[in-house]
């Protein structure tokens, strides 16, 4: 079970294209200025299964999906239960937003296992400070949109291009 605050069809805010975000419930971060507060407390979501969260995934055949909340990172093994449905029945690309760094997230082996499953994460808290609204798909300065698969094959951290 995952706890959702929400699921958004056909937005095109969360990455690029029109895309299904699955906004998760739970954030340890709790960043000053956070656009989502209320995404902060678990218990402001619902439990929904990976069933259920995937048949409205698989319902629009040209979304692709993106994990945000919240933060996807703090019900790890959930969602990467979910990225490996997306995968085996389409080819959906996934994104996902966390306040954690792609180089901490390597060292905890619940959350390293939801990279396998992902395409792209957008990693880091957000520092309002450094906060831009002229970024593509992030917040602030410090956050990076991260090619998932190019970084584990190299071993650091590879940009994705344009962003």
């Amino acid at each position: 079970m995952l706890y959702i605050l929400d699921i958004l069809e056909d937005t095109t805010v969360d990455g690029p294209g029109f895309r299904t975000s699955v906004y998760c419930a739970g954030c340890p971060n709790r960043c000053p200025g956070c656009h989502n507060p209320q995404s902060w407390d678990m218990s402001n979501g619902s439990a929904k299964s990976t069933a259920e969260i995937l048949e409205v995934i698989l319902a629009d055949p040209f979304a692709d999906v993106t994990f945000s909340g919240g933060d996807p990172m703090a019900q790890a093994q959930g969602f990467t239960e979910l990225a490996i449905a997306i995968k085996e029945q389409s080819n959906k690309n996934i994104w996902c937003f966390t306040g954690f760094l792609f180089e901490d997230i390597l060292k905890n082996p619940v959350q390293k296992e939801l990279l396998h499953h992902i395409d792209v994460l957008v990693d880091g808290p957000f520092i309002e400070a450094l906060k831009d609204e002229q970024l593509r798909f992030r917040g602030s300065s410090n956050q990076r949109v991260i090619d998932v698969p190019a970084s584990l094959a190299t071993g650091s951290v590879v940009l994705v291009e344009g962003m």
